[in-house]
């Protein structure tokens, strides 16, 4: 005899007098998922609205940075070791946060609680993914800009460099 066979042989003399269920034995899942209420929906219209209203990040003018140049900042107070250890991968990334491709508006509503809950959790080490264009006026260039005067208007925030070239550094142009 054939392991295959005697494999097959070996497991029915184990199940013993087991069938099969029919068909129609099927868990219920219930119905398909229901809109929201309306009082779930003004709850999150008013969640969003406590939210924008804490966001103190200005969407004023800002000075676009060129792209091909690092990006660092150091609150006054924290150690060049710091920065320098920053810039050097001594840190770990903790968490991040991807904008790549996404309107400043957007960027804008999701940077606030993304450095908001690392705080909240005692991250000390993000990274943000933002991207980087060839000219001065590009979308990538010009959220890169807007990030480095946001982080900087965070208490939160102590110091930022540009990452790696291992973790993407300056980026690739695109």
């Amino acid at each position: 005899m054939n392991q295959p066979l005697r494999d097959d042989l070996d497991f029915r003399a184990l199940v013993g007098d087991v069938k099969p269920l029919p068909a129609s034995n099927r868990a219920d899942p219930g119905a398909s998922r229901k809109n929201p209420s309306e009082s779930q929906l003004a709850r999150r219209e008013w969640a969003e609205e406590e939210t924008g209203a804490r966001n103190f990040l200005s969407d004023d003018f800002v000075d676009l940075l060129p792209p091909f140049d690092p990006m660092e900042y150091r609150r006054e107070g924290i150690q060049q070791g710091v920065v320098d250890k920053l810039r050097h991968g001594g840190y770990s990334v903790q968490a991040q946060l991807h904008l790549l491709r996404r309107p400043l508006t957007e960027c804008r509503r999701m940077l606030f609680p993304f450095i908001q809950e690392a705080y909240a959790h005692d991250l000390r080490s993000v990274m943000i993914v933002h991207g980087r264009g060839r000219e001065m006026d590009s979308p990538a260039n010009v959220l890169r800009s807007y990030l480095a005067k946001w982080l900087s208007q965070f208490e939160e925030v102590q110091a930022y460099v540009s990452a790696q070239p291992s973790e993407g550094g300056l980026g690739r142009p695109g």
